[in-house]
């Protein structure tokens, strides 16, 4: 970028205009991002990068598998060239830790190895299926379904902007990607990783809209003939307003939403090291993480034992380190849960109130969570975790399952193995035995149950999710 303004990708150009009603501020609260200005799409803009999309499709999707591999592999060296200013952009966008934004990195970096390992791995063969006439021949192919749309969000916004791009690309479909208002420079440098390594113009197009503009913008791309597929990142309620949008033109969608997820102890626990996990899984990234934990269930009879852990864990200075929200809209709306709680009987007990203050940006904990209190079934997107007591364990499971999310969960125990039916029997995307609820790991499927969303994300599930099948019988 040759100024303070981040631009859009187009058909391998950046794109600024001189109007400045369309360019807008990032609102958050790091402090720095303020000083950078983003180009928003506008009408025309949008129809161009449609048509820049398109255009591109016929030609990319001939290309050989190898052709794509070089080309991905050109993605990793120079993501690892420029891994230093990667994560400086994302520290400065979200005003996260360095931790934070060294996991980004690395998580990218995981990502766009593996999607590059698998082009040539036959995840993209056919098959050869029997016939019901001998004399008949049939052949089953796997192709692109055209352009796709990839909306990430700004919470994890490197690793997130690659998820959203990467195998559909990798399977042979041009992508555009949405990027977030409140994470400009972090998906345009995902975007401009492409084009850098020689991808053809309109292989990868890069776009972001003004706040107010949301709507609009993706009901232009979500109706042109040439998307076939949208996929989502995000929120429960804009994920709603996605599929039924993306339904009304009958295009499919890949959305991983919202989840409020639980960590089971059991009796047999080792309530030390459930109480340091569970709390690291809450307050990473200030709890802005989909797949943080937000309640924790514990038996009736460990429930003095486990809280004097949490509070003694809140009082050291790995579980207060919490960088802020990423804006006040957040922060208003999370001491709205907190203080809903209180006034429902909870107790409410906040690290930096040990030095005198009370702040939602520090680790939170409620402890005597119910299942009135709006905590309980509110998404928080914050560092606070709720403590709810159990009496038998199928209590503990219908407590989980009557959520209407259902996207990750952990059960601690001694018994790891004796775990796995009970693990079997929750509705989770993804259950954790003795480990965080936040990570699944990138050779796996990801994504929801609920309304935590449908369709995988992760390795050859990712693949799958951008292809079409196509049978053709010789007689």
């Amino acid at each position: 970028m040759k100024s303070n303004t981040v631009p859009l990708i187009i058909d391998g150009n950046d794109i600024v205009l001189q109007d400045e009603k369309s360019i807008f501020v990032s609102n958050t609260d790091s402090g720095r991002a303020s000083q950078w200005k983003t180009q928003g799409v506008t009408p025309e803009l949008c129809k161009r990068a449609l048509e820049s999309s398109t255009a591109a499709f016929p030609k990319w999707r001939k290309t050989s598998v190898r052709e794509r591999q070089v080309l991905f592999q050109r993605v990793v060296e120079l993501l690892k060239e420029r891994a230093s200013e990667l994560s400086s952009i994302v520290a400065e966008e979200l005003g996260c830790s360095s931790v934070w934004a060294s996991i980004n990195f690395h998580a990218t970096l995981e990502i766009i190895e593996q999607v590059t390992a698998l082009i040539t791995s036959g995840i993209l063969s056919g098959l050869i299926p029997e016939t019901e006439s001998p004399d008949s021949l049939a052949l089953v192919f796997k192709d692109p379904l055209g352009v796709v749309l990839g909306i990430a969000p700004w919470n994890a916004p490197a690793m997130l902007g690659m998820r959203s791009i990467a195998a559909a690309v990798a399977a042979g479909n041009c992508a555009i990607l949405k990027g977030s208002e409140l994470s400009p420079r972090t998906h345009y440098f995902i975007a401009n990783l492409f084009r850098d390594a020689g991808f053809p113009p309109g292989v990868v197009n890069f776009l972001v809209h003004k706040p107010e503009d949301a709507s609009d913008t993706f009901n232009s791309l979500i109706s042109h003939p040439s998307v076939r597929k949208c996929n989502f990142t995000g929120s429960t309620a804009v994920g709603r307003h996605i599929a039924s949008q993306a339904g009304h033109f009958l295009k499919p969608v890949l959305l991983e939403l919202g989840g409020k997820n639980f960590s089971l102890v059991l009796e047999d626990a080792d309530l030390e090291t459930t109480a340091s996990t569970i709390l690291d899984a809450a307050f990473i990234n200030s709890g802005q993480i989909c797949m943080s934990t937000d309640i924790v269930l514990v038996p009736r009879k460990l429930k003095s034992a486990f809280c004097s852990l949490v509070r003694q864990r809140l009082e050291s200075a790995s579980a207060v380190q919490v960088k802020h929200v990423i804006n006040r809209r957040s922060t208003t709306r999370i001491l709205g849960l907190l203080d809903d709680a209180a006034r429902k009987g909870a107790t409410v007990i906040t690290a930096s109130s040990l030095d005198g203050e009370h702040s939602p940006l520090y680790g939170t904990v409620i402890e005597g969570l119910t299942k009135d209190m709006e905590f309980w079934q509110n998404e928080s997107f914050g560092p606070v975790v709720g403590i709810a007591i159990y009496d038998t364990v199928d209590e503990a499971v219908e407590m989980i399952n009557e959520c209407e999310y259902g996207l990750s969960g952990a059960i601690y125990t001694a018994s790891s193995l004796q775990a796995i039916p009970l693990a079997r029997r929750l509705d989770s995307g993804a259950v954790h035995i003795n480990g965080p609820t936040f990570h699944d790991g990138f050779t796996l499927p990801h994504g929801g149950h609920k309304n935590s969303g449908f369709g995988r994300f992760g390795s050859h599930w990712a693949f799958e999710e951008f292809l079409q099948t196509k049978t053709v019988i010789a007689n």
